[in-house]
């Protein structure tokens, strides 16, 4: 269970994401928004405030009568739910409620209790709005997604219970939970902020990690099972440039490696003074996808710890318009709806993913090719040559993936189209730019999978698993347990979906 008092941790969001725990409100959580609703209440009882008294967006011109102030934000929820597509999946559903639900506990909403109660409930009890992925700009925040958030509080629309769709209505009276009243500006605080976009973005940040680890892991297999030399993986070398991403991934590399029978001294075979070859028969130095392994991923772990603290930075901001603050008795109105941070971080952390699916796409062709590892049969056939064709097919699925990452890795964040009566005139793009690299990640997963097969096949045809490390023996059987040893040919698909499963766990 998590105590949630207005910030939120990394770890906390996957304790709830992944651990399924539990959220409660702190007392002084509780306190903060009552005051903050009781002081906005009384402040705009002779003050014109957007979104209060007021149209919204282009239409802030017009003030609202006192008699339809309520009913104005009742017409915004729903004159917004106009997402289509495919639905956003539970997981990052519930990314995102917790993320709004932790901003609004700022007390800077000017937001009824109720509406973060409701939200603390629908979470505990496995309740999650059917929320679509096509729909925001990022400007106003992800206006059209969190306003399904916010049509299936006031108790209308469909969600997911318990994995089950229903209408919202059915499951409020089972659950025996009332809809959310409004009372002062619920619709435009629930709608307006970065919180879809940042829930997708802690997700994608979760499983980028996964990936990044699984990609140090394939890269050290590769290194061992083609006996490399260690030098370029040396603290001494890599501390020679002073990137603190490149000295992470040489030490995580190293750690792997640790206890290898395979991995070659360059002391012990060139340095001895014993080679009187003219031509030497083994290569100096391994291929770039094999030896720059800490250049590559270096920068591509920085990313990722950047946007670690971009995200969680931006899911405990008021991300908000109109703020409100108690302190100071005012109401501060600007911009910190507008998503930028998120979409920036997304490119950056989609394009980094691509290059490490890239990295992982060399490294498996390394592998099928033996014109370049001068070691493997082709494709690591196990089978009869010309007659089985062993990773082949494979190959087609991890080249054609890690292409349609390129593609998707073109930014967002520079693609502003104006809109909202040119009101919304430049936009972030930030829900687009975290889905697009929520696809990326997935991508790269299945680049990866299809590797981790051929690794093993590979330790098996060079029968060296005994002199593997042991964490490369531990990597060995636990693909092994999930994929056999094959030398017939059969379909990979379900093995392959097997392996992708296990490694985003």
């Amino acid at each position: 269970m998590i105590q949630l008092d207005g910030m939120i941790s990394l770890k906390e969001f996957q304790g709830v994401l992944f651990g399924n725990d539990k959220v409660e409100l702190t007392d002084s959580l509780q306190d903060r928004v009552e005051k903050s609703y009781e002081f906005l209440q009384k402040f705009a009882e002779n003050k014109i405030i957007y979104g209060v008294n007021t149209g919204f967006g282009p239409m802030a011109q017009y003030k609202i009568d006192e008699e339809e102030k309520i009913q104005l934000q009742y017409n915004l929820i729903r004159s917004h739910c106009t997402g289509m597509g495919e639905e956003l999946p539970l997981l990052y559903v519930k990314s995102s409620m917790l993320a709004r639900m932790n901003t609004l506990s700022l007390g800077r909403s000017g937001i009824h209790l109720t509406a973060i109660q409701l939200m603390k409930e629908m979470i505990n009890r496995d309740i999650y709005p059917v929320i679509y992925q096509h729909g925001g700009v990022g400007a106003s925040g992800d206006l059209v997604q969190l306003a399904h958030l916010a049509l299936a509080l006031i108790g209308e629309g469909e969600v997911y219970h318990q994995g089950v769709k229903k209408p919202t209505q059915e499951v409020f009276a089972k659950e025996g939970l009332e809809p959310l009243k409004v009372h002062l500006r619920e619709g435009l605080a629930l709608m307006n902020g970065t919180s879809i976009m940042s829930g997708i973005g802690i997700v994608n940040l979760i499983y980028a990690e996964r990936l990044f680890d699984w990609a140090i892991s394939c890269s050290a297999l590769i290194n061992e099972i083609m006996a490399a030399y260690d030098d370029h993986l040396s603290e001494t070398l890599n501390a020679t440039k002073r990137h603190s991403g490149q000295q992470v991934v040489a030490t995580k590399m190293r750690d792997f490696l640790s206890g290898s029978q395979l991995i070659r001294k360059r002391e012990e075979h060139l340095y001895n003074g014993k080679n009187q070859e003219s031509i030497f028969k083994d290569k100096l130095q391994e291929y770039y996808s094999i030896r720059c392994v800490p250049q590559i991923l270096g920068p591509i772990y920085e990313c990722i710890e950047n946007a670690k603290k971009i995200l969680i930075e931006e899911v405990n901001s008021a991300n908000d318009n109109p703020i409100v603050d108690i302190e100071t008795q005012n109401v501060y109105h600007g911009g910190n709806f507008h998503g930028d941070y998120v979409s920036f971080e997304m490119d950056k952390l989609r394009i980094a993913i691509t290059k490490l699916s890239m990295l992982q796409e060399r490294q498996l062709n390394y592998l099928l090719n033996p014109s370049l590892n001068e070691m493997l049969p082709a494709f690591v056939n196990l089978g009869k040559l010309g007659f089985n064709f062993g990773m082949q097919g494979a190959q087609f699925t991890a080249t054609s993936t890690t292409a349609e990452n390129q593609t998707l890795s073109n930014s967002m964040y520079i693609h502003s189209i104006p809109n909202n009566k040119d009101n919304q005139d430049i936009v972030s793009m930030g829900t687009n730019a975290a889905l697009l690299t929520k696809k990326v990640i997935e991508n790269s997963f299945e680049v990866i999978s299809i590797q981790l097969v051929t690794l093993i096949q590979a330790i098996d045809q060079l029968g060296c698993k005994e002199k593997l490390s042991p964490k490369g023996k531990e990597t060995y059987d636990a693909i092994r347990t999930i994929v056999p040893t094959f030398s017939e040919d059969m379909v990979l698909t379900p093995y392959l979906n097997k392996v992708k499963e296990f490694i985003m766990k």
